[in-house]
């Protein structure tokens, strides 16, 4: 299970954009977090791939208290998490090619080489992606080919916990049922937990097992 319990987190400790929620996501479990633009789901979501620290509060993951974030976290706690951001371009390495930016979990945790291109390969065309756009830059792709390239750097290690931070909120409507069917597909097959967040109350409500409001976590 992942549990967030009482927290409260921002960029500067005397005005906290979160102050005291707390939700959990059963394994297995796809949960809405809805919100209007601005509230801090993003700050929250963070702390929950323990990208970010929170100034107070306690995450557990598994039963296991979350004592370190980002780079200090152990790599089985950091690899557990797949995340996957509202905005490809700034969350993507310009310079890499769209088969470095799915690989690049792969490459930082040191594993197999070997594996590299097979599993590339197998994640690119599940989440849409032709071989030809695989040796090009996120400036010769659109935004939604570019997302689907980000969702696949998501998978790449299969995450226990998948995070959608508005993942969907630049993309059209085909773009967005192909995401999340991939997301879903994946969620099934491997019993992922998913933290979805956004502020389409009918995306929500269609894609999740239930949708917490914003406005309910707040203490």
């Amino acid at each position: 299970m992942l549990e967030l319990h009482a927290i409260t987190a921002g960029y500067d400790r005397h005005a906290p954009v979160i102050r005291g929620a707390s939700l959990t996501v059963e394994p297995g479990e796809a949960v809405g977090l809805l919100g209007p633009s601005g509230c801090g789901k993003s700050t929250l979501a963070r702390v929950a791939a323990l990208l970010h620290r929170p100034d107070s509060g306690t995450v557990h993951l598994d039963g296991t208290p979350v004592r370190h974030w980002r780079h200090r976290a152990p790599r089985e706690q950091r690899t557990a998490f797949g995340v996957v951001f509202q905005q490809p371009r700034l969350s993507a390495d310009p310079r890499l090619k769209l088969t470095d930016l799915i690989a690049e979990p792969l490459r930082a945790t040191g594993r197999r080489k070997a594996l590299l291109p097979e599993r590339v390969t197998e994640l690119a065309a599940t989440v849409g992606l032709t071989p030809d756009l695989l040796g090009r830059r996120p400036h010769e792709v659109s935004d939604g080919q570019l997302q689907r390239a980000c969702l696949a750097r998501a998978l790449i290690l299969r995450p226990r916990w998948l995070i959608c931070d508005e993942m969907t909120a630049m993309l059209d409507a085909s773009t967005t049922a192909a995401l999340v069917t991939v997301v879903e597909d994946y969620r099934h097959t491997t019993g992922a937990g998913l933290l979805a967040v956004g502020h389409d109350r009918t995306l929500l409500s269609r894609w999740c097992d239930r949708t917490i409001h914003w406005e309910t976590l707040r203490g």
